[in-house]
Formats: structure tokens, sequence, C-alpha cells
């Protein structure tokens, strides 16, 4: 369908340009002769790959995402482009706003999509509730409180790390401990910490948090539909996710959420955010957050009733889980209540070379699977099954190619 649908546009394209040239000719001479000798000056020519048809391969992507999405999601980008002022957008945003409450548990009317990765959204965060000099507090237990500390240290933050190792877990009474003495604006836990596999328990931080007048920002790219949260009852501040995971939709697309406590950091600040792009303040006008009626357009994903997604994601993971201990393998976070649902960590089968494996899978079933990522990176490799891929097929098929790579690939004798 993809190729048909390049092939007819580049003939669209090349019969327009044929149908102009023929309209052109007998008025304005002149006109072409200049165009001609414009087009002679080009020392470039175009690329043969913009000649030839797109092709994009099917692949099944069980690894931390991109996540593989529906048909209808698919079929949703084929949609018709309006303008971002037509009352229909305006609609189509507000259903967008409703579906990130439901989906972030949160009442906050400064809920927005933004147009970027999960990572915009960390930025935005970052930069629109820390000022220059302020302390912020990172738990770093894998990647993502790794990326957030270095963004809030090239903004000018005073950061202070907490550090365990991937997988590990920050106990309530060391965060307050952290926060007592250091005094932060701004603390940051992940919720799915998706290098590791651990989805970190939320119960009681938001309380802390307030006791010691500090925001607490929270990243659940990799959790989101698959794991339980809740942003008000769990007094979480500012709440982000991204859209190509459990959410099933492609990239590029960050839901982000702030309550009033983080509004009212945010819009009382000194100086200005150091981006103009993520300021908040813009943005939140371009949604309407603001009372105004400037809008931006955004891609909405497919989402599902919350519980369902939850129940679902983690009865397959206890099915994965079975099948890799049957296969002999060992997973990375050994207490099955602190396992993320939608990111399944094995530790690196003893004696093989992890990357043999994930290209032996790659290569003769057409299927992705990870190693680790920052810290993990040699630890564990990583398989991902979440939202649209959340199905028991999805897992067997893991589960043989995972067999098979093991029976092929050659072992140390280590």
């Amino acid at each position: 369908m993809q190729r048909a649908v390049f092939s007819r546009g580049a003939l669209l394209a090349q019969n327009t340009a044929a149908a102009l040239e023929s309209s052109l000719a007998p008025r304005s001479a002149p006109l072409l002769m200049r165009l001609d000798r414009s087009m002679s000056s080009l020392t470039i020519p175009p690329p043969a790959a913009l000649l030839r048809p797109l092709e994009v391969p099917n692949r099944y992507l069980f690894g931390p995402g991109p996540s593989n999405v529906p048909p209808r999601v698919l079929a949703a980008g084929g949609r018709p482009i309006i303008g971002h002022l037509h009352p229909e957008m305006y609609e189509i945003m507000n259903d967008i706003k409703k579906g990130i409450q439901y989906i972030f548990q949160t009442e906050n009317n400064m809920t927005i999509s933004m147009s970027g990765s999960g990572h915009a959204a960390m930025e935005c965060a970052v930069f629109n509730t820390v000022e220059p000099g302020e302390s912020v507090l990172v738990a770093v237990n894998g990647i993502w409180g790794e990326r957030v500390a270095e963004i809030a240290e090239r903004m000018g933050a005073n950061v202070h790390r907490m550090v365990k190792t991937p997988g590990q877990l920050f106990s309530n009474t060391e965060i307050e401990q952290a926060m007592a003495k250091h005094k932060p604006v701004l603390f940051f836990l992940t919720h799915g910490e998706s290098s590791a596999g651990l989805c970190h328990p939320m119960d009681g931080i938001g309380d802390i948090c307030q006791k010691h007048n500090c925001l607490f920002l929270v990243d659940t790219v990799a959790s989101m539909g698959a794991a339980p949260i809740f942003m008000d009852s769990q007094k979480i501040d500012i709440l982000y996710t991204g859209s190509q995971k459990a959410l099933n939709s492609p990239p590029g697309t960050a839901p982000i959420s702030f309550n009033e406590r983080a509004c009212d950091k945010m819009f009382n600040r000194k100086t200005k955010p150091v981006s103009y792009l993520l300021d908040m303040t813009h943005l939140s006008n371009y949604w309407g957050c603001d009372g105004q009626t400037v809008r931006v357009t955004l891609q909405c994903g497919a989402l599902r009733h919350n519980g369902e997604s939850w129940r679902q994601h983690k009865e397959l993971a206890a099915y994965l889980y079975k099948g890799l201990e049957d296969l002999g393998l060992t997973l990375f976070i050994r207490d099955k209540d602190l396992r993320l649902p939608s990111v399944t960590t094995i530790a690196i089968p003893k004696g093989y070379n992890w990357r043999e494996l994930l290209v032996y899978m790659m290569k003769n079933h057409n299927m992705e699977m990870t190693g680790g990522l920052g810290p993990s990176i040699g630890m564990v490799m990583r398989i991902g099954l979440m939202g649209y891929n959340c199905k028991k097929s999805n897992a067997d098929m893991a589960l043989h190619a995972l067999a098979d790579a093991l029976k092929n690939c050659k072992k140390s004798k280590v």
C-alpha cells in the first residue's frame, strides 16, 4: 500500500510538471528559457533515493520502543490535513486533552501533548520549573535519571544525584533525607525505568515533596498504559510520557501535565525559560489552557481503558516470565512485583555474546530486541511487548526466536 501511494505521488508530480511545461510553452517561451538556464546551473543532482518509491520493511518491534501500532492508527495518518484555527481542530485537541487527563488520572487544566519525543517533555518540565542556580535532586538508577541530571546542569541548575545501580529502588526515607539536605525545588524519579526493567513504587513520595516544598517530576514514558499511575492521588506535580510505547502511537508526541503547584512555580519565575520552543507560556496558549483560543495540531494515538490495559500487560508479562525461565534464562529484576510489565529485562546468558543473539534474531526472525542502555549496557537484554504488541502470540514468537538464537549462536567455554 505504501509503495503504491508513493508511486502514484511520483507519477502525479511528473504529470503535473509535464502539464505545466505544455501550458507555458505557447504563451511564455522566454520564461521557459530562463527556467532552463536556471536548472542547467544546478551542480548537485537530485539523489537517486528520492526518485524511488519509499520502502519500509515490516518488522516485529519487540524492543523497548517504538512498538508496532494498530492498523487504525496507521490509517489515521492518511486523514486530510486541516488548519490549526479550524473549529474542528479545537474539538480534536479538546478530545486529546481529555484522553491525556484520563490516562494520567488527573484533572489538571494544564495538560497538553507536545510535538516531540519524551526528551522534549523531559526538557520542557525542567526548563519551565527550574531557574539557574536552583537546587535539583535527581534519582539515578538507570539512563533516564542521568539524562535529567545532565539537562538540569546544562541550564545552570545545582544538581544533586542519588545514585544506585540499575534496577535498585530508592526508599522514601532515603528520598526525604536527601531533600532535607539539598532543599531542592524539583525532585525527579522514573516510574518505568526501561533501561533496567524496573517499575518504581510511587506511594508516599508526593507527600514528602509537599512537606519539603519541592515539585515532584515523574517520567512514565515506558510505563504509561502498562502499569498503574495516579497523578492526582499520588500527588505528582509534573507527569509526562511518550507516544511510541504502550499508547499505540508512532513516535513524536509527548503528553505532559502540570498541577497548580507546578504552574505557580512556572509562571512566577524571575527569568525566562532557556528554551523558546518549550516555553509553557506559549504552549499553554496553543492548547487553550490559558483561556485563549490559539491551538497547534498534533496526532492522537489509540488510548485504551486504563484498567483493562494494566491487566493485559500484567498477565502477558507473567506469561513471558515463565517462558523465559523455562528456557533457563534469569530475569534481571528478581522481585516480580517491581518488574516493568512493558519491558522485561533478562540477564545476559552466561557464555553468549548478547550482540550476536540480537543480530541472529533480526536476521532470521525479522524481530527486534535490544541490549541495555546507558549504565545497563552489557548487563541485560530487553524484550518489549506493549500496546498493540501485548499479545500471547507475540510472546510465543519472542520465546521461539530466543530459543533458536540460544541454540544456533556460538557459546564460549568460559
